[in-house]
């Protein structure tokens, strides 16, 4: 089990490690909504494994893995058929660019949170992946420093509870 403390701290495997949540604190996973900056409370796994392959070499995992791509999206509008899953871009509704300047998506962990099936507004793209520097809080997923972020990765599987709160 991999565990998510409201202080921010992860646990996995007799280890621990510093990790940024949501700009909006924790909330119970059916109070989540989008765009509130929470990061939902709850028990999940991880589903699969993306990450930018021009910046870093894939990491060690059991889980699905599939390089980024320059047109990778996710979309975040509840009104869209799409809601909480992958598009290719340019897509007409609103959604993340997974292709980023900044280094926060260079290594992504897609999280179980509202995905069997999306609840319109339930809150999408919650995701583990890269801290920024000074663990600036996210808009809801967990982030973590590279070395911390493989060693979940390595250590997980699809059958690992993380437990978020």
């Amino acid at each position: 089990m991999i565990t998510v403390s409201s202080k921010g701290v992860i646990n996995w495997k007799g280890q621990s490690a510093r990790c940024a949540l949501g700009l909006g604190g924790m909330v119970p996973a059916d109070q989540k909504s989008e765009g509130d900056g929470a990061t939902p409370r709850g028990i999940y796994t991880l589903r699969r494994i993306l990450y930018r392959s021009d910046r870093l070499p894939p990491p060690q995992t059991s889980l699905p893995l599939r390089a980024l791509q320059n047109d990778d999206g996710w979309c975040d509008d509840p009104a869209d058929t799409a809601y909480n899953r992958p598009v290719a871009r340019p897509y007409p509704a609103s959604h993340e660019h997974m292709w980023r300047d900044d280094h926060v998506y260079d290594m992504i962990g897609i999280l179980s949170h509202n995905d069997s099936p999306p609840v319109p507004g339930l809150g999408s793209a919650i995701f583990m992946h890269l801290a920024r520097p000074d663990y600036t809080p996210t808009r809801g997923c967990v982030a973590l420093a590279e070395p911390d972020l493989r060693a979940i990765f390595a250590y997980a599987n699809a059958q690992t509870p993380i437990q978020i709160g």
